[in-house]
C-alpha cells in the first residue's frame, strides 16, 4: 500500500510542476504586446439589442473584421446588383434575369439565417 501511495504523490507532484512552454511563451508574447496590431484583435464589439442571436452577429463581425464573408452576404450583394440593372432591362432579357435573380435567392436562402431570407420576384 505504501508503495501505491507514494508512486501516487509522486505523480501528483509531476503534475503541479509541469508547465507548458508553448503556452508560456504565448503569454508572455501577448503580455509584450506582440498580437495587439493583428486584424480584429482588440476592436470592441458593438452589439445592438435587437439583434436576434448576437452569437452570430458577433462571428460575423469578427469574419468582416479579418475580411472573411459568408457565402449567403457576397450573394445578397449579387442580389442587390442584379436588382439594380433589372429596371432596365426588356421583356426578354429581364425574364432570363429575373430566373437567374430567383436561383441565386434560393441559395441564399439555403445559406443565410432564416431571420434574414428573401422571397423571390415575380416576372
Amino acid at each position: 500500500m505504501d508503495k501505491k501511495d507514494a508512486k501516487n504523490e509522486y505523480e501528483l507532484d509531476e503534475r503541479l510542476q509541469y508547465v507548458d512552454p508553448i503556452s508560456e511563451i504565448v503569454k508572455r508574447a501577448e503580455k509584450e504586446g506582440h498580437f495587439d496590431h493583428l486584424p480584429g484583435k482588440g476592436k470592441p464589439l458593438k452589439l445592438r439589442n435587437d439583434y436576434m442571436n448576437p452569437e452570430d452577429k458577433q462571428l460575423y463581425k469578427t469574419m468582416k473584421d479579418n475580411y472573411i464573408l459568408p457565402k449567403w452576404i457576397e450573394l445578397a450583394n449579387e442580389i442587390d446588383a442584379l436588382k439594380k440593372g433589372l429596371s432596365k432591362s426588356e421583356s426578354k432579357e429581364r425574364k432570363k434575369k429575373v430566373k437567374r435573380i430567383n436561383k441565386k435567392i434560393k441559395e441564399y436562402n439555403y445559406l443565410c439565417p432564416p431571420s434574414l431570407q428573401r422571397n423571390k420576384i415575380q416576372n
